[in-house]
């Protein structure tokens, strides 16, 4: 592999990191996580597998240290915080997200979006649900939503912005009873 490739790669894999990092912080509670919960959940959002994990950490440690010389997390009273400065780039970052990608073919399983957002937040849940109709998903039921595609960054970045982690759920099931109009309106078949 030649140099370019190689520093290519490289600049991939930060970003990849840095982006793990900062999405973790938005969903984790009040936009905050002890060191440990930040390095696990940035692992097993990164899907590094259990023989890796430890010359992985090495490499968050480095990426965190990184965002903290640039404003965007900072370290107190024991908890690494997302800065205001990190929340611009996690905006910028779900704008680039935005309009999800479509692979070649179809894996077969469906992604279910559930919310259930209080009547007090009615605004809020018409936001959630435009939203969603942009993107492409379809209505299955009054607050579950369907998708054909892989969407797990979209729907964190989603919970993110819209302060609704546990009020959104995402599912990934193998069927869908009486799909064939699902699959007609996103052309699957």
């Amino acid at each position: 592999m030649g140099n370019l490739e190689r520093d290519v790669k490289i600049r991939t894999r930060k970003t990849k990191i840095t982006n793990a990092i900062l999405i973790t912080l938005v969903v984790g509670v009040a936009g905050m996580l002890n060191p440990q919960a930040l390095v696990r959940a940035v692992l097993k959002d990164l899907k590094v597998p259990k023989d890796k994990r430890r010359s992985s950490q090495n490499v968050i440690y480095l990426a965190r240290g990184r965002l903290m010389k640039r404003g965007l997390i900072k370290y107190e009273d024991g908890y690494w915080r997302i800065t205001n400065e990190g929340r611009k780039i996690v905006e910028e970052i779900k704008r680039d997200s935005i309009g999800l990608p479509k692979p070649k073919r179809w894996d077969k399983k469906w992604r279910i979006l559930i919310f259930d957002i209080r009547e007090e937040r009615k605004m809020l849940r018409d936001k959630v649900r435009r939203t969603l109709i942009s993107i492409g998903f379809k209505r299955l039921q009054k607050s579950v939503w369907v998708y054909p595609y892989d969407c797990e960054d979209f729907v964190a970045l989603l919970k993110a912005d819209f302060k609704i982690g546990k009020d959104l759920l995402y599912i990934i099931a193998d069927a869908i009873e009486n799909d064939v109009w699902l699959r007609k309106e996103f052309n699957l078949e």
